[in-house]
């Protein structure tokens, strides 16, 4: 007998919700939470020529209440607004980074984390130039994200998940989408 849903309550509605789910699983019942927020997107901006990704720091709630960490080196994120996306992901790009993105390259479509969210996020990369670079980012005002955009050398950021200095998922597969499809753009020497 297939697991079925028996029935949902709403236990918060605000930026996410949370429900309780009631599961008939191999004829008993079980309860679960779920948080749902909607999909997303994720997208590492790289500069090919010159080697570098451009990356955003900023704080994260759940990352200080549990860590103490005050911000994380990240890629460009965002929930789902448009119907397409690539369109989000281009959004994303331009209030966080400043970078007017033509091409995406599809890489995956994940579940962040199945054991508690529904939330699936659309993977990209985007390659880049200086001349793309049409704004300094840094988020929307109205939305209080306070982003820091660094640029950052694709040999650095290789080093740091050699050391497991990068904490988050999403731009820890990222770049390992990268460099599993590029792996020349990683190494220190400067392209000829």
């Amino acid at each position: 007998m297939p697991p079925e849903i028996i029935a949902t309550q709403t236990l918060h509605q605000g930026w996410c919700r949370l429900f309780r789910v009631r599961l008939r699983v191999e004829g008993a019942e079980v309860e679960r939470e779920v948080e749902d927020h909607g999909r997303a997107v994720a997208v590492l901006p790289y500069d090919p020529a010159r080697r570098v990704a451009l990356m955003i720091r900023l704080l994260r709630a759940p990352v200080l209440l549990t860590a103490g960490l005050a911000e994380l080196l990240e890629v460009p994120a965002g929930l789902l607004d448009e119907s397409d996306p690539a369109e989000t992901a281009r959004r994303e790009l331009r209030e966080e980074t400043g970078l007017h993105i033509r091409e995406l390259q599809a890489v995956g479509s994940v579940w962040t984390s199945p054991g508690i969210s529904t939330e699936r996020m659309e993977l990209y990369l985007a390659r880049y130039c200086e001349a793309d670079r049409l704004g300094s980012g840094g988020g929307l005002t109205s939305e209080n994200e306070n982003i820091t955009v660094e640029e950052v050398s694709l040999a650095d950021l290789w080093a740091k998940v050699d050391a497991g200095e990068i904490r988050d998922m999403k731009t820890l597969t990222l770049i390992l989408m990268l460099h599993a499809r590029e792996p020349q753009l990683f190494s220190a020497a400067a392209s000829a």
